[in-house]
């Protein structure tokens, strides 16, 4: 016997307003600032994020910005975390993600006062957002930690700010032969520096000292 049910099955997408939650760390000097934006990894919020860039050197002189992904979920233990995407729909999560993206810029620009210099960040899952910024939107320069360039980014010819690519030795998911492919990617679309430290998939001291003199050289630019 057929299932004819089944058989009748049809898929609609429809376009749904929904609201992004955004973290700001305002300097205690004053402005105006350059401006860095971080995006988090799988399973983390923004606040997990913040936290992590916190540890980069020098930090504190930069207005931080962690965006947290518009799909949130609860952890075991009734934490709220997010994801930037599934295989579902992924085309049009991407479209979201990147307008997303522009009204963060757009909506951080409108309240505080930003030099020209502005970064993107992104750990793991949010490494993927932050090379879509970065080939969307006009940037300084873009630190990824273990996170490799998303197909549609490496489909595109279109050129990249700087890059600073970081892998920790134990990272069993960001495997040394990602960190390879990626810089082979990059080489003909980005100056390309590499940060391999000790560690897992994590944000080590060695990264985080590599990213505040990758900021320092930006912010004393001319």
């Amino acid at each position: 016997m057929t299932n004819d049910s089944a058989s009748a099955l049809t898929v609609r997408l429809l376009e749904a307003r929904t609201h992004g939650r955004y973290l700001v760390r305002v300097p205690d000097r004053g402005g105006p600032w350059p401006l860095l934006l971080g995006f988090h990894g799988y399973g983390e919020n923004a606040a997990a994020h913040l936290g992590a860039l916190g540890r980069i050197p020098g930090i504190d002189r930069w207005l931080v910005v962690a965006v947290q992904a518009l799909h949130p979920f609860y952890t075991r233990d009734q934490r709220v975390v997010a994801s930037w995407m599934t295989r579902d729909d992924r085309e049009l999560a991407i479209a979201d993600n990147i307008d997303y993206v522009g009204r963060v810029l757009d909506a951080v620009r409108r309240e505080w006062a930003v030099t020209g210099t502005t970064v993107f960040a992104g750990f793991s899952q949010g490494g993927a957002m932050a090379y879509r910024a970065a080939a969307r939107y006009p940037a300084d320069a873009l630190i990824v930690l273990a996170a490799d360039v998303p197909p549609d980014v490496a489909a595109s010819a279109r050129a990249l700010p700087r890059v600073l690519l970081g892998r920790g030795t134990r990272d069993e998911w960001y495997t040394a032969e990602k960190l390879a492919a990626d810089v082979e990617t990059l080489s003909t679309r980005a100056p390309t520096a590499e940060c391999v430290f000790e560690g897992g998939h994590e944000w080590a001291p060695p990264f985080c000292d590599a990213a505040g003199r990758l900021l320092d050289e930006l912010q004393s630019r001319p």
